[in-house]
């Protein structure tokens, strides 16, 4: 017998752990049961929502944040690019250039769902991901926002319209991040399964499968 299980991925766009994360997410429903229908609902979180336009240095705003040296924060980077390569998510060999406020990314995945689908959303955030780390542009430039609408084969127009006014699905992604922080999401990437089943970080690819067949196992069974 079928069963969908639900799972609210709650990620950030300036996030390279989720890039990993989504990746591996991505892995695990390749080797689940496909008995199993998997949908995925995207849900905000800003890790920089104070940032003004034009975003700061990465290597400055890491070391900043972190309290750790720049040799640390390379060193970091460089261990995220290798677990990323392990589950299929290529990062720039030069890394990104910049942190910047993903607000409007945000927007835009809350357009994507609402007036197309859920995998449509996820198809968008797949694109400004690579638009961020595997191409290294600029996610706070209009242009680099439309190219991953454009990637993701939805209506350019439509996005544009949707970037430019400032209130548009503004309200939504606020209240969509608090409501997560009110149940104790604060740090992501964070997979929350049937809405009781929270798996935090970019944990391995087993992880996430055993927790979704189990949770599958327990539904067909109730």
């Amino acid at each position: 017998m079928n069963t969908t299980i639900r799972i609210d991925l709650v990620s950030d766009i300036a996030c390279p752990w989720c890039a990993v994360g989504l990746s591996t997410l991505d892995r695990a429903l390749e080797k689940i049961d496909p008995a199993i229908q998997v949908e995925v609902h995207l849900q905000p979180f800003e890790l920089n929502p104070h940032m003004p336009v034009g975003g700061q240095e990465v290597i400055e705003h890491l070391t900043e944040k972190y309290g750790i040296s720049a040799e640390q924060a390379l060193k970091n980077q460089q261990n995220i690019y290798t677990r990323g390569a392990e589950v299929g998510f290529h990062f720039h060999p030069e890394g990104r250039k910049r942190v910047y406020n993903t607000f409007n990314c945000h927007r835009l995945m809350f357009w994507a769902e609402e007036k197309f689908s859920a995998k449509a959303a996820l198809d968008l955030k797949k694109e400004l991901l690579a638009s961020y780390f595997t191409l290294a542009d600029n996610i706070d430039g209009r242009q680099t926002l439309l190219d991953a609408v454009t990637r993701a084969g939805l209506d350019a127009e439509a996005a544009a319209a949707v970037v430019d006014d400032s209130t548009a699905y503004t309200q939504d992604v606020r209240d969509a991040q608090q409501a997560w922080q009110a149940k104790g999401i604060h740090a992501v990437p964070a997979f929350v399964i049937e809405e009781k089943y929270l798996i935090e970080g970019a944990q391995p690819t087993e992880s996430l499968v055993n927790a979704i067949e189990h949770l599958a196992k327990q539904k067909t069974s109730a």
